[in-house]
């Protein structure tokens, strides 16, 4: 039985064809995306329908056409008929509901500066526990420089409501990570385990994405605030932090929240990957860094590289990539009963001009 399909419209509409082997995909929506780089319009070929999880328009292959021509909907088959001539049948095609956990549909990741000024609406609406202050205290920051960070607690209740309040205030959810909707398309946030949430920031200091320090687990202590996989929700990207001016010289580490104390107690300006192994977003950022006059590398990750063979071999790739793109680059050690850079300096009270 033929019928008109998703892929004549957007043919018509002159709309972009999805990469090979995707049934979805965002294209700019001519509702509500005013800069073309923004895509948040969903277009599924396989069900013929479309969605934008931004405004909040949708409907199936006849709505969209009707949607960028003007053309009144009950006037639409009447002009794809004109245009590629009549099909054995012209129903609607029907569209398989799929289970939720194989229908989900995510959004794109927004820009940053819409995700830095939700995210700051968000943490301004949250609190640090006082067993979270004393943590980040016994780590030699001073409570001057936790309120700069915007360190605060995750949130265990009342996040729908939160929610409405940023929307309300104007801000965007879609496409930030953490943020999705339930059954009854309410949009929410997130709910972790407990910790402390740590912001993400890039050389302008905007927040990029949210990492949380878990309080009561051994491994993976450190995780992504991420809604993949949820109705109109986004993954984290695995972004590289900056604590600090760009300088000529800057420490490279693992970890948004010990490059924070490096920089807070010894003044340097600090490069945080989130992981040794994670390396992805790594050479972009160094490109952009050597723009603004960053020359030299100096590699700070935990004193247990030496016996675990997992972190040498991503400290021996990092090496590769630095030296490959021609930075000048050494290694820092320490007294080996102090894991990490930050708890070194934390422990001496090291000096900036020492490093």
């Amino acid at each position: 039985m033929e019928t008109f399909h998703m892929t004549d419209i957007i043919s018509i509409l002159g709309l972009p064809y999805p990469m090979r082997g995707q049934n979805s995909y965002y294209v700019r929506c001519p509702c509500c995306d005013d800069n073309p780089n923004k895509k948040h319009l969903n277009i599924n070929i396989q069900k013929d329908v479309f969605r934008c999880p931004r405004c909040g328009v949708s409907g199936g292959i006849f709505d969209l056409y009707s949607l960028y021509t003007g053309i009144p909907r009950e006037g639409v088959l009447k002009a794809l008929t004109e245009k590629i001539g009549r099909p054995k049948c012209v129903e609607r095609p029907k569209v398989q509901i799929l289970p939720r956990e194989t229908a989900v549909e995510e959004c794109p990741i927004i820009d940053v500066e819409t995700r830095h000024a939700t995210y700051s609406a968000l943490l301004e609406k949250l609190t640090l526990a006082k067993d979270h202050l004393q943590n980040l205290r016994n780590r030699g920051l001073t409570d001057s420089d936790i309120e700069i960070l915007g360190y605060k607690t995750t949130p265990v209740v009342g996040m729908t409501n939160i929610a409405k309040q940023l929307q309300s205030e104007g801000k965007y959810l879609a496409g930030v990570p953490g943020f999705y909707r339930t059954e009854n398309g309410d949009w929410t946030f997130v709910r972790e385990a407990r910790g402390i949430l740590i912001p993400v920031r890039d050389r302008n200091g905007l927040i990029q994405g949210l990492q949380i320090r878990l309080d009561n687990v051994q491994r993976r202590k450190f995780r992504w605030i991420s809604s993949a996989e949820r109705e109109d929700g986004c993954k984290a990207e695995g972004w590289v932090h900056i604590a600090g001016d760009i300088r000529v010289k800057m420490i490279l580490t693992e970890g948004p929240m010990k490059a924070d104390v490096i920089h807070a107690l010894s003044g340097f300006s600090v490069i945080a990957v989130p992981g040794v192994n994670s390396l992805l977003r790594l050479k972009p950022v160094l490109e952009d860094l050597r723009k603004f006059g960053l020359t030299e590398i100096k590699t700070a990750f935990d004193m247990d590289f030496s016996t675990n063979r997992h972190v040498q071999d991503g400290l021996r790739n990092l090496l590769a990539l630095i030296d490959e793109m021609n930075f000048r680059f050494g290694t820092y050690v320490w007294d080996p009963r102090y894991k990490g850079l930050d708890d070194y300096i934390c422990a001496k009270k090291i000096d900036r001009n020492i490093l």
